[in-house]
């Protein structure tokens, strides 16, 4: 069989279903209301690690992202640019990817400068932009920071088993 049309089958593969689990992930966070909002915790968020082991997670993470918040309700303009941070995010931590402790930072930083807008004018949600930073910026740290380095660490002894990247 053509090794392209298996990586590229691959590559695919691997997007849809890490964009299935952040989807998943996210539902649950909103069980407990905190997919959204002013304080926001999403479980899902511990994923932006994965860009550390496979380019797939960018494309991933950003339409888990995007299905997430079209079957959580989302204002349209969260929709847009909430994914939008997570790509910014997902992106960063790709380019960040040989350092493990660095990779969790972009989708801190992107969440917390774009999603407190989205807070303010979409929903608007009273207590101002650098409160939502904040509040954002905590969630976010307890999310790609703490749980994603929980991840990180549960997943780097496989990383050698299961070939993470096209080509491997």
């Amino acid at each position: 069989m053509n090794s392209k049309y298996v990586q590229k089958t691959f590559f695919i593969a691997q997007a849809g279903v890490i964009a299935a689990i952040y989807t998943v992930l996210t539902m649950i966070a909103a069980g407990f209301d905190l997919a959204s909002g002013a304080i926001q915790v999403r479980f899902s968020e511990a994923l932006t690690i994965l860009p550390f082991f496979t380019p797939a997670a960018v494309p991933g993470l950003t339409l888990g992202c995007l299905i997430s918040n079209l079957v959580t309700g989302c204002a349209l303009p969260d929709i847009i640019f909430g994914s939008l941070a997570t790509l910014i995010g997902a992106f960063g931590s790709y380019h960040l990817r040989r350092n493990r402790f660095l990779v969790s930072l972009p989708p801190i930083v992107s969440n917390m400068l774009i999603i407190p807008f989205i807070l303010t004018y979409a929903y608007h949600i009273p207590g101002g932009i650098p409160y939502f930073m904040a509040t954002v910026g905590i969630g976010e740290v307890l999310s790609c920071l703490v749980l994603g380095q929980i991840l990180l660490s549960a997943l780097l002894p496989f990383k050698g088993i299961f070939p993470m990247h096209m080509g491997e």
